[in-house]
C-alpha cells in the first residue's frame, strides 16, 4: 500500500460571491437570447462549399463510417428515423391534417398520427416517408454547394425544435432532443466554411441512410414477412389496392434520383472548386 499524504484543497472564492453569480447567469442569458439572432443571421447566403477532391473524399468516408457500419448505423439511423416520421407529418399537413402525435424508439421504428380525411391526404401521407431522408440528403448538399449551409442550419433547428412539440414518447423526446442540441451545437460554433463542410456530410449521411432504410424495407417485403404489418408499401397497398411492389418501386426511383443528383453535385464541385 502506497503511503498516504495530506491532501490540500485550493478553492478559488471570488472577492465578490454575488457579482460571479450575476455574471454568469448574464452570460448565460446572453447565450439564450443570441440563439434568435444566431438563427436569423443564419438566413443569409455565404460562399458556397470550396473543398477539393481530396476533402470531399473524406466526407464522403466520414459520411459513410457513420451510416454503413452497424455500431455507428446504432445511433446515425435514430436520426434518419426522426426524418422520415418529419417527412410523413410534413406530407399529412400539406394534405389538410392534424397532427396527433409521432412516436420515435430507439430500435429505429416511428410512427406519426394524423387526423384528417381518407383517400388521397392518407396515402399522400404514408407515402413520404421513406424518400425523405435522401431528398432532404440531396437538399442540404445543394444547400451547402450553393452558400445556403447556414441558412440549412437554421432551418434544421426550427424544424427539430418545433417536432419537439408533437413527441408522445419518453424515447422520442430524448431522440428530438439530441438531434435539436446537436443542430443548435454546429449552428453556434461553427463557422460558414466548417458549417457547408457539416452540412454536405450530413446530406450525404442521410442519403446513404436512405439507400439503406429501402433495403431493410426490401428485406422486410422479401425475407421478414412477419414483419409486413409495420412496411409503409405494405400499408399503402391495403389502403389502394395497388400492390406493394409498385410502391417499393416508387420509394427506390425518388431515392435513386436523389442519390444522382448529389452524387452530380459533388463530382461538379470537386471539378470546379471555388
Amino acid at each position: 500500500m502506497f503511503p498516504t499524504s495530506p491532501t490540500t484543497a485550493i478553492l478559488h472564492t471570488p472577492e465578490n460571491p454575488s457579482s460571479a453569480d450575476s455574471s454568469i447567469s448574464r452570460e448565460q442569458g446572453d447565450w439564450a437570447a443570441g440563439i434568435p439572432a444566431k438563427l436569423l443571421e443564419g438566413f443569409t447566403r455565404a460562399e458556397g462549399l470550396s473543398a477539393p477532391p481530396w476533402l470531399l473524399a473524406a466526407l464522403v468516408a466520414g459520411a459513410a463510417l457513420v451510416s454503413i457500419p452497424r455500431g455507428s448505423w446504432r445511433w446515425f439511423g435514430l436520426f434518419v428515423t426522426f426524418v422520415h416520421e418529419i417527412g410523413h407529418a410534413f406530407a399529412a399537413l400539406s394534405a389538410g391534417h392534424r397532427i396527433k402525435g409521432i412516436e420515435l424508439r430507439f430500435d429505429h421504428s416511428g410512427q406519426m398520427r394524423s387526423l384528417g380525411r381518407g383517400g388521397f391526404g392518407a396515402v399522400w401521407a404514408g407515402f413520404w416517408g421513406y424518400p425523405v431522408p435522401a431528398l432532404t440528403g440531396a437538399v442540404l448538399i445543394w444547400a451547402a454547394v450553393q452558400g445556403w449551409a447556414p441558412a440549412a442550419l437554421s432551418a434544421g433547428v426550427l424544424v427539430l425544435a418545433l417536432s419537439l412539440l408533437f413527441i408522445r414518447n419518453l424515447q422520442g423526446i430524448a431522440i428530438a432532443a439530441g438531434c435539436a442540441a446537436a443542430s443548435v451545437f454546429l449552428l453556434w460554433w461553427t463557422s460558414a466554411a466548417t458549417a457547408s463542410y457539416a452540412v454536405v456530410a450530413l446530406g450525404i449521411g442521410l442519403v446513404v441512410g436512405g439507400v439503406r432504410d429501402w433495403l431493410n424495407l426490401l428485406g422486410v417485403h422479401t425475407r421478414r414477412r412477419h414483419a409486413l404489418p409495420s412496411s409503409d408499401a405494405w400499408i399503402l397497398a391495403r389502403q389502394t389496392g395497388i400492390p406493394s411492389a409498385l410502391w417499393l418501386g416508387a420509394f427506390a426511383v425518388i431515392i435513386a434520383a436523389c442519390a444522382f443528383a448529389s452524387g452530380w453535385l459533388l463530382v461538379s464541385q470537386a471539378q470546379d472548386p471555388r
